[in-house]
């Protein structure tokens, strides 16, 4: 084997490891693009991504020699050196998972393999005349030609998400000291938010902030936290880390893995309660070591509470309707609602948010779902006529707050909006909100066969309404469906 056909393996390993670890880690798992902590390194992320495109095409076609040997070494030391740069980022900004911390490393040997097999070849290259010479390798040339659109791509894509995170950063808060806490200095109240990087709790704690609220959060990633949310957040792992003199006017119980992912095995499923039910009694016991009780505890349920019907039926469910036992989700979602009752004998007033389908930029189902709709792969999912409750983030965040506020409100709450559809509906609006149309169809029976019971939250549905909110007065931002998707459609072409 040649020189540059070692190249070019080592080349295409590189190209094949980074897009994995684009798509499942920086993608899937830590939503880069979507969290304004991470615009430094999405920014990292495109001039690497704008280097590697030069590289893969320059090599494909050309021999770089004379000065252009120098400029293209050039470009391969400051790649290493953003590499670097990068790797401290992420050390200063999340908590790397095991597995993205092997992918890093070999592809960070592999990287080192290339250099050091490319050194010769620039030395040769360089004592020759400055010229670039055209240098066809065949189908090779072609197949890196397509890495290089790749990349180039996917870099002119981070550096909008960048400069798009960076227009939205929140401004800086002043430092909040743990240590004025333990001294029980507060100039006012505060509200915890648990599961506050998830999508809604990053969104409620940046309102709150706004505010000029104080805000404690906890969480299990306290280096994201406190580069999402600025040194005016106090960010706990824990909640003993929280002194029993603390004053805390609000709690709002937002913690919990995300339902909808991986198969609901049996490990799956403890997971999901101990998730978030687990949190939940940690929360209700640190209530009762506080020297004043919160006042309110809103707590995260959902609307499959209700179970899933299959009958496609719009018979509207308001707040007393009874769950269904023996359902995963109702089953869930009635075991969180019974741990957050319990703060109702220490006189917390519980309000039991039970969420629709949540749809805005930067997490949830809307960003998946939205990006198929552009690209004219909308779907009904089976007969499509099952209901599909939704809600728009700021109405999500909305009704948070005014649960927080209302002191006539508690028990359960529907956080849905008023405008009820079913599932064929939706996908039909959320194309045509990008001028197309949802032509495709998924049957039943291929989402049952690979999703088992998990196809319940995709295939059936709850006629969820909101009656407690509209009964106290909660006005919708975004009632009607059209509106909602027309607003967050335009959100992401701006």
């Amino acid at each position: 084997m040649t020189t540059m056909n070692t190249l070019f393996l080592l080349l295409t390993v590189q190209a094949a490891l980074g897009a994995f670890d684009n798509l499942w880690h920086h993608e899937l798992q830590a939503r880069l693009p979507q969290r304004t902590s991470a615009r430094y390194e999405i920014s990292l992320h495109a001039a690497r991504e704008a280097i590697y495109g030069v590289v893969f095409f320059g090599l494909a076609w050309f021999e770089w020699r004379g000065a252009f040997a120098a400029v293209l070494a050039a470009l391969l030391l400051v790649e290493l050196g953003i590499t670097l740069v990068d790797f401290l980022e992420e050390d200063r900004t999340r908590r790397l998972p095991p597995f993205e911390r092997v992918l890093h490393t070999v592809l960070t040997i592999s990287y080192g393999l290339f250099l050091g097999l490319i050194a010769p070849v620039l030395w040769d290259w360089v004592q020759q005349p400055t010229a670039m010479v055209l240098t066809p390798h065949g189908w090779v040339s072609w197949l890196f030609t397509a890495y290089a659109v790749g990349v180039w791509a996917w870099s002119v894509r981070n550096t909008l998400a960048a400069i798009q995170l960076y227009r939205t950063a929140p401004p800086a808060q002043p430092a909040l000291s743990s240590a004025r806490h333990t001294r029980g200095l507060q100039p006012q109240p505060a509200t915890l938010v648990t599961g506050a990087t998830g999508f809604v709790g990053s969104a409620l704690v940046a309102d709150l902030v706004r505010d000029g609220q104080r805000v404690i959060v906890l969480t299990r990633d306290a280096l994201q936290a406190r580069a999402s949310f600025g040194p005016g957040v106090w960010v706990v792992d824990t909640l003993d880390a929280i002194p029993s003199e603390t004053t805390i006017d609000a709690v709002v119980n937002l913690a919990g893995a995300r339902v909808l992912g991986m198969p609901w095995t049996q490990a799956r499923r403890r997971q999901l309660l101990a998730s978030r039910v687990d949190t939940t009694v940690a929360v209700v016991s640190l209530m009762r070591r506080l020297h004043k009780a919160p006042r309110v505890l809103v707590s995260a349920s959902a609307v499959g509470f209700y179970g899933a019907s299959s009958n496609a039926s719009m018979e509207p469910l308001d707040e007393t309707a009874p769950p269904r036992p023996g359902e995963f989700q109702s089953d869930l979602c009635a075991a969180i609602e019974h741990e957050a009752r319990r703060a109702e004998a220490l006189g917390v007033r519980v309000v039991r948010m039970r969420f629709g389908v949540v749809l805005g930029h930067g997490g949830g189902a809307y960003p998946m779902q939205a990006l198929a709709a552009r690209l004219g792969l909308g779907a009904v999912l089976g007969h499509g006529r099952q209901p599909a409750p939704w809600v728009h983030l700021a109405d999500a965040v909305g009704l948070v707050r005014f649960a927080m506020a209302h002191q006539t409100l508690q028990g359960p709450v529907n956080a849905v909006a008023p405008d009820a559809v079913t599932q064929a509906t939706f996908a039909q609006a959320l194309a045509a909100s990008f001028g197309r149309r949802a032509w495709l169809r998924m049957p039943r029976l291929p989402l049952r066969a690979m999703l088992g019971e998990m196809s319940t939250l995709l295939l059936d549905g709850q006629n969820a309404v909101p009656r407690a909110a509209l009964a106290q007065g909660y006005r919708f931002v975004h009632p009607l469906l059209s509106g909602a998707l027309a607003h967050l459609a335009k959100g992401q072409k701006a």
